[in-house]
């Protein structure tokens, strides 16, 4: 039998800030070489899991231990954190937070250097850890310029200069696109088997991490381990729908046509899959009819005709870009890290000037504005809510911007609490901001553009770091502003978002738009998706596996149910209330 290497008994944990326990009566084995998925809701308990593996908890986050978590047969609570993170290798959901050095080969030599380790001995490690993760030829670089995908493996090299037993990595998909993430996924896969470590994953996005073979998945609820089971054993459940856990969408549409999931099928992976006996299942609930409901659009509200910038005379980061937007249009901005989204959206905002070109909202040339006049009619809402916050009241923070602009008291009254019942906001607006949720925050930062009233609002990746039951919300809340009329631009690496949420994709690779088309012919075409970083969606690929005529009609065929039941679940609730 495999050594043991992390035992929780009978273990819970509560935060010194916190009145309930964050994890509760936690009893878990995890074996040398296992690779384990940690998933379940957001605020769960998983980062929580993860910070007493790495020894953040008790060493730097304080809370009240009862039970006992022991690695590699030592009790956590007699080790320090140094010692600890010699065994646990931990890489973050945010690279940026991990980087320390001015260079790649700087960053990776922290923990020899702290050791005092000789320079020869030093640099012969960092070559071996660069080569591990195929940075190499990096190590000069300053690691801000890298793309997302290169710098989690400057972070993981970083874990890998020193020999581990066990490898964290907490939401290592979160900030990449599905062709980096897919990557990732590769290279943890690989250092997994050329090194024999534990692999433990906390990670939202289950379909993606099933790309790689895994031993466990454990699914994490209110501080309890709900189920620790197999992968196919789990997916044949029903426990991912139950605590809002996103399952595959290859399963979602198999279980559409009437085919029951069990550990047999190997549903873990659509390559694995036995599919013979389905084929006729697929087909006939794919040659039902759905009425798709007819989307009425405005006049043309934003339009770039032939944009070109560059941040140096020598480095020209958009070439030629015209596309137009209607009036209540859902748009996804998608291409992989640096193909120029960031910069075109700044540009829109007022951010940055073409260099050439002319954008144009609702038929007026805005070359000529200011950021503040521009801001009335383009709104931008960041990633990460608690950058776009400075109010400590709810009321405050939506007021701000009408504040700004001088508007009337009682004027500002009346649109603040008119955009907090959008919103969903209104019983909260004399609430602390601090007492939100980042869901809630995040719809906070969106009612303070909303109140201005712009004709359209730019979304740094809603949805990401949500689970699946924060995220339909979202994307619900997303809905009803675009039946106002409010064109929203979705910036996403999210595939199931722009599928399923979206009108149109604007896909950019090498400062160039090299695609306008719906979302479903978009990633059924692998030309496209391999360009942009992208990847075909696991419809088309099940659509294909089972000879399908005509695979992207399977793809509309599903987005189509999608809409149509999410619809039918709005009008039974509306009649609920």
């Amino acid at each position: 039998m495999k050594k043991t290497v992390v035992s929780f008994k009978q273990f819970s944990f509560k935060y010194n800030s916190q009145e309930n326990s964050s994890l509760r009566d936690i009893n878990l084995d995890f074996h040398q070489g296992e690779r384990i998925l940690i998933t379940g809701p957001s605020g769960s308990g998983k980062s929580t899991l993860g910070n007493c593996i790495n020894g953040l908890i008790p060493n730097a986050l304080k809370g009240e231990i009862k039970g006992s978590l022991a690695l590699m047969d030592v009790n956590t609570s007699d080790v320090s954190l140094f010692d600890l993170s010699k065994k646990v290798g931990t890489v973050l959901q945010d690279s940026d937070a991990q980087f320390i050095g001015l260079t790649v080969g700087e960053d990776i030599a922290f923990a020899l250097e702290n050791d005092a380790v000789p320079l020869d001995e030093m640099k012969r490690a960092v070559l071996k850890a660069a080569e591990k993760v195929g940075m190499e030829h990096f190590l000069n670089q300053s690691p801000q310029k890298l793309s997302g995908g290169q710098k989690q493996r400057v972070s993981m090299a970083g874990v890998l200069v020193d020999p581990v037993t066990i490898l964290l990595f907490d939401e290592p998909l979160a900030n990449l696109d599905p062709a980096s993430g897919r990557q990732t996924m590769r290279l943890i896969d690989q250092i997994q088997r050329e090194t024999g470590v534990t692999v433990i994953i906390i990670e939202h996005r289950l379909e993606e991490v099933l790309a790689i073979d895994l031993d466990r998945i454990l699914v994490i609820a209110d501080g309890r381990v709900i189920a620790d089971e197999s992968p196919d054993r789990l997916l044949a459940s029903e426990i991912l729908q139950e605590y809002g856990i996103r399952e595959p969408l290859y399963l979602t549409a198999l279980k559409r046509a009437g085919i029951q999931i069990t550990p047999q099928l190997h549903p873990e992976r659509l390559d694995k899959m036995s599919l013979g006996g389905i084929r006729e299942s697929l087909l006939r609930w794919a040659s039902n009819d759905i009425p798709e409901r007819e989307q009425l659009l405005g006049e043309r509200i934003l339009q770039l005709s032939h944009i070109n910038f560059c941040y140096k005379p020598d480095q020209q980061v958009l070439a030629d870009v015209s596309f137009s937007i209607r009036k209540g249009e859902r748009i996804a901005l998608v291409g992989k890290n640096g193909a120029g989204k960031s910069t075109l959206t700044k540009l829109i905002c007022g951010l940055e000037r073409p260099d050439s070109g002319t954008i144009y909202v609702d038929g007026k040339d805005i070359g000529e504005q200011t950021i503040k006049e521009r801001s009335e009619q383009v709104g931008l809402i960041m990633q990460d809510p608690n950058q776009m916050i400075s109010q400590n009241m709810i009321f405050d923070e939506v007021a701000f911007g009408l504040r700004l602009r001088g508007v009337d008291a009682v004027e500002i009254r009346r649109r603040v609490y008119e955009t907090l019942k959008i919103c969903g906001l209104y019983p909260y607006r004399n609430w602390p901001i601090s007492a939100l949720s980042f869901g809630q925050k995040k719809r906070v930062t969106i009612a303070s553009i909303l109140v201005i009233e712009p004709k359209l609002i730019f979304l740094d990746e809603p949805t990401a770091g949500q689970d699946y039951r924060h995220y339909t919300k979202m994307m619900h809340f997303l809905e009803q502003l675009s039946s106002r009329g409010v064109t929203l631009i979705m910036i996403t690496h999210d595939m199931h978002l722009m599928l399923e949420y979206t009108d149109r994709a604007l896909v950019m690779a090498d400062g160039k738009l090299i695609a306008d088309q719906p979302p479903a012919e978009l990633l059924s075409n692998s030309k496209a998706a391999e360009r942009a970083n992208l990847k075909t969606t696991s419809l088309f690929q099940l659509a294909e596996q089972v000879d399908f005529h005509d695979p992207i009609s399977f793809v509309r065929h599903f987005i189509a149910d999608e809409k149509g039941r999410r619809a039918a679940d709005e009008s039974a609730n509306a009649q609920l209330y």
